[in-house]
């Protein structure tokens, strides 16, 4: 049988905190970083991976004939840049890897409670149907969870019987 509790763990507070150190740790070495709207992504020309060919040519290029690097660029600041994302992409994936097994978790976390509250929910909905004392109440209160129409809810049938 499969158990709807695929997640069964609790980070102590120490744990969280040390992790939350482990950030600012990081976003302290990396001041530099920044932050692109959606257009910028779209719109900024990459560097990927077929075009880092290109890229190591040209360095060797800018190297041995200097004389048509553009007066524009500058290539000390450059030569920087190729370093940082040299040292960046060592990095970067298992820090995107991460990341991503945190959204997973937290979406399969955040799953699991919903599922466990529209049990719950609909629990309440049944009992308030057969007129549980106490239901009524509960199911009124949990139902404003869900707008919309309410005709054929509880509360007209509770009070035509």
């Amino acid at each position: 049988m499969i158990s709807d509790n695929r997640i069964s763990a609790v980070l102590s507070e120490q744990d969280v905190a040390t992790v939350q150190g482990a950030l600012a740790t990081m976003r302290e070495l990396l001041p530099f970083l920044v932050t692109l709207s959606a257009q910028d992504r779209r719109e900024m020309p990459r560097l990927g991976l077929k075009s880092v060919g290109f890229d190591e040519k040209c360095v060797t290029y800018m190297a041995s004939r200097a004389q048509f690097v553009p007066g524009f660029i500058n290539t000390a600041d450059l030569q920087k840049d190729r370093q940082l994302r040299s040292q960046l992409m060592r990095f970067a994936t298992e820090l995107q890897t991460l990341a991503m097994s945190v959204d997973d978790t937290l979406q399969s976390v955040s799953s699991e409670l919903w599922m466990a509250d529209l049990a719950y929910y609909q629990s309440v909905r049944e009992a308030a149907h057969r007129g549980h004392e106490d239901a009524h109440d509960v199911y009124e209160d949990l139902s404003q969870g869900f707008p919309g129409p309410r005709v054929g809810r509880v509360a007209s049938e509770t009070t035509a019987a």
